[in-house]
């Protein structure tokens, strides 16, 4: 994380182990940059997929959200829910989310992400209408993906999830993926342009509510990050493509009052 920190990032968002907690020397790293240095922590709430009841799936997400509540983060980004529960079986994940949120202080946000609640863009309006209030973290891509299009015939409908976003993550995917190998690379230009638009929009719209929004350059590794095959060696740098993405997030936003954080 120092390395991090060194690189300009103002945070982290991490999926902690659930060792982290009694590591030593992770823990004293985390409190020094969070030290008085306005140090982003954001934590990641995602479960290895289970059959399991409604009931169950409530307890292992609450249990997870209760333990990542301990390193006491900014928020925590979840992926709530599941796409083959019904949409009151969801609703009922979000409202313990929710309510945990409300007696924990510490804000939950639901990741827009393939094989959640959250995995389509048409049918994630209605659960906007019944919860106004519903906090989200942007990741386009995953919609990009689940319906085989850069959602150009969807525009509508993504103005009315611009004002839920409070974090976004800074993914380009396209019609057949949800990450291309380098977004930087001359031919995926019009998919940077068209994502760099999108997180435009929503930290102009943000800041009309003066509310600073954070961003994650987020490039994985794999499954992400497609591999050569039988040497299976990663095709584009993860860490020089999410370096190149900070750098071209500080440039996109220079001349904003309310710029966002990249984490």
């Amino acid at each position: 994380m120092k390395t991090i920190a060194g690189e300009g990032f103002s945070g982290a968002e991490i999926n902690l182990a659930s060792g982290l907690f009694n590591d030593i020397p992770f823990r004293r790293t985390l409190d020094s940059l969070r030290g008085g240095n306005d140090f982003t922590l954001i934590a990641q709430q995602v479960l290895e997929t289970k059959l399991e009841s409604v009931d169950g799936y409530i307890e292992r997400m609450l249990d997870r959200l209760h333990f990542l509540s301990r390193f006491a983060p900014d928020f925590i980004n979840s992926h709530t829910g599941k796409d083959h529960y019904s949409f009151d079986d969801n609703c009922r994940i979000i409202e313990a989310s929710e309510d945990f949120a409300v007696k924990s202080g510490i804000p939950v946000l639901h990741e827009t992400h393939r094989s959640r609640f959250t995995f389509h863009l048409p049918t994630l309006l209605p659960y906007l209408e019944k919860y106004p209030n519903l906090k989200l973290t942007a990741d386009f891509s995953h919609w990009c993906n689940v319906s085989e299009t850069m959602l150009d015939d969807q525009h509508e409908s993504l103005a009315k999830v611009f004002g839920h976003v409070k974090h976004i993550h800074a993914r380009v995917g396209w019609e057949q993926s949800a990450q291309v190998n380098d977004p930087f690379a001359p031919e995926w230009e019009t998919h940077l342009n068209i994502f760099t638009d999108w997180w435009k929009r929503i930290v102009r719209q943000q800041s009309k509510n003066e509310n600073q929004i954070t961003i994650t350059p987020e490039a994985g590794p794999f499954p992400y990050m497609p591999q050569l095959p039988y040497s299976k060696t990663d095709v584009g740098s993860q860490w020089q493509i999410n370096l190149a993405m900070k750098n071209h997030l500080e440039r996109v936003f220079a001349n904003d009052l309310n710029s966002p954080r990249a984490v």
